[in-house]
């Protein structure tokens, strides 16, 4: 392709007189087909595509050289990455391989994994994802593709995904609102555990974590709340008293051993004290078991691995968080919609 223009071969560029000076014009260029059809007309700026999009010339290369005070790349280069870490040696590539090669070389280490039963647990299952599901739904075109050149699809099929999230998690956890996902059930309880330090009016209180949440949970709020000089205390629910100020409790639903509590004791008295409560609760349990929002939790967060997201290690797999109407001002992440 030539560098300054763009043309069939089946067109002749004739330059057109200026009405005005009658200097030949640059813009537009008329091209005359060589068939005697009607003429076609190509902007300027397509004739310089391919330079302006190539980068910069040799002109403007010296230009900034000179304005830095280097004569040439070379220079540059040399001042600017030290001696020491620089390679003096050709890089020690293969020979190009064709596209089709290349697959077949990566099937080839990919096919040397060994696929084991995770037992991860702790929140985690392995999941099937069924292919009509995954197609249609998941991998449906209209989610991401445009119709027209200037309508942003892509941005309107995931806020309106995340609308959905945002709609099945409130359904399920008997919230008011919630918000666009975040990053893990970990994170999701230590953000739950700020916005109830923040919330709190009394005088300095702990946070209490149940020690039947999942340990990486745990870990993930101790972490968090230690620069924020918090004390979390971690022990079992069966055993509060709220003898000391907590400005917040955590509680596991189903516990991380797959036991299932009535926690509406334990809430009602932490409510008495003065305290928000945390539920983090596995979401598609929640089909089947009471919703946290109708035994007066304040916050309900955990992920959501468990709809068809592959274990992938551990995660992290998108988190959530729901609450009441009268902690939106405070919610983590983002919502989509009005509140």
């Amino acid at each position: 392709m030539p560098s300054d223009s763009i043309h069939s071969p089946a067109l002749s560029p004739v330059s057109v007189k200026s009405p005005t000076n009658g200097a030949s014009s640059t813009s537009p260029t008329t091209q005359i087909p060589a068939n005697g059809a009607a003429p076609t007309t190509m902007q300027s700026g397509q004739a310089d595509f391919q330079r302006r999009h190539i980068g910069v010339t040799e002109a403007e290369v010296q230009q900034m050289l000179d304005l830095l005070g280097f004569s040439s790349l070379d220079q540059l280069i040399d001042r600017a990455i030290p001696a020491p870490i620089r390679t003096r040696q050709p890089l020690q590539l293969p020979p190009a391989r064709s596209e089709y090669e290349l697959l077949q070389t990566l099937k080839a280490i990919a096919s040397k994994n060994q696929v084991f039963r995770s037992f991860i647990g702790m929140g985690y299952a392995n999941c099937i994802t069924p292919p009509v599901i995954q197609r249609n739904i998941l991998e449906n075109p209209g989610w991401y593709t445009q119709y027209t050149p200037y309508q942003p699809e892509i941005a309107q099929g995931r806020l309106e995904a995340l609308l959905n999230f945002q709609t099945m998690v409130s359904d399920l956890t008997g919230m008011e609102i919630a918000n666009a996902s975040l990053l893990d059930e970990g994170t999701a309880a230590a953000e739950a555990m700020s916005l109830s330090y923040g919330a709190y009016k009394g005088k300095t209180a702990a946070f209490w974590v149940s020690e039947q949440c999942h340990p990486q949970t745990i870990e993930v709020v101790q972490t968090r709340a230690r620069p924020l000089r918090i004390e979390v205390i971690v022990g079992d629910h069966r055993q509060l008293t709220f003898d000391q100020p907590l400005f917040g409790v955590l509680l596991q639903y189903p516990a991380t051993d797959g036991s299932i509590y009535d926690y509406s004791e334990v809430i009602d008295r932490a409510h008495q004290a003065g305290a928000i409560v945390t539920v983090a609760a596995d979401l598609l349990s929640l089909t089947l078991l009471q919703p946290p929002g109708e035994f007066a939790a304040d916050i309900v967060v955990g992920n959501t691995q468990r709809f068809g997201v592959p274990l992938g290690y551990g995660g992290p797999h998108a988190a959530y968080f729901a609450t009441r109407e009268h902690y939106k001002r405070q919610i983590p992440g983002r919502i989509v919609g009005g509140v």
